[in-house]
């Protein structure tokens, strides 16, 4: 893994709203065909480290490199589900359209999808469990269905770096349980994927890497080494303790 250059390189990154740093002097690698979590309290800056490797928010310091480039240089390589928030969902269109919009970075905006990217489209339904759902609205569907939804679309673009920010919120045990094993198939088939999380009593059961996050970075490595009492201490401020797996 050493020899590799890392799928994101972060160095320096400072960011601040309103002069505020949200995170700051952020020195971040993180290697390819890892399942990472970004853990942290509220407001410690991890959907904004998100937003800052895909340029919706725009650092006042520091440099961010996808495979050793800028990331518009790599922009097609990399995949993203917002939180569920932040989607309009009563926007008129249906489930299918939404996982086709997935095709539309690699075609560009003159192309149409055709019967190939419709094939693609279809394919990732199923794989989330929501082919039955294709004609349906996205308004119509819930929370739960709504995100495996966004994940198929992900899932269409074949990227080879996924970043999710907060894809168990608000989803039911077996959606959750769902999008899990998506994520460790991905894992598998060498994809990068960074997710922000909550619940710090999964971290062991769903990732193998894990970065604490509090406007700074605490600690990065694999979940085995660094998830430990200590770490959550320094980014939560209060004694922590959790019963990590030994598996």
């Amino acid at each position: 893994m050493s020899n590799q250059k890392p799928a994101i390189a972060i160095n320096d990154l400072t960011v601040a709203y309103d002069y505020k740093p949200v995170l700051w002097d952020i020195d971040l690698e993180i290697p390819e065909g890892v399942l990472m979590a970004i853990v942290g309290p509220n407001g410690a800056g991890k959907s904004t480290l998100i937003k800052s490797i895909l340029q919706i928010v725009k650092p006042i310091a520091g440099s961010i490199e996808v495979f050793g480039k800028p990331y518009k240089r790599n922009q097609r390589m990399v995949a993203y589900v917002p939180q569920k928030g932040s989607v309009d969902w009563d926007f008129p269109t249906n489930a299918l359209d939404v996982v086709m919009m997935g095709t539309y970075g690699k075609l560009g905006w003159i192309k149409r999808p055709g019967q190939k990217q419709k094939k693609a489209a279809l394919e990732a339904l199923e794989k989330v469990g929501m082919l039955e759902f294709k004609e349906r609205q996205i308004s119509q569907l819930s929370g739960g269905q709504q995100q495996r939804i966004f994940l198929a679309r992900a899932l269409v673009q074949n990227a080879r770096i996924y970043l999710m920010d907060e894809p168990f919120q608000g989803v039911d045990a077996t959606t959750e349980k769902a999008i899990v094993n998506l994520l460790k198939e991905l894992r598998k088939a060498g994809k990068t994927v960074v997710v922000v999380h909550h619940d710090l009593q999964t971290v062991p059961e769903y990732f193998d890497w894990v970065t604490f996050l509090n406007v700074k970075k605490i600690a990065t490595g694999p979940v085995k080494d660094i998830f430990n009492d200590d770490n959550l201490t320094k980014t939560y401020g209060i004694n922590y303790k959790v019963a990590v797996s030994e598996s």
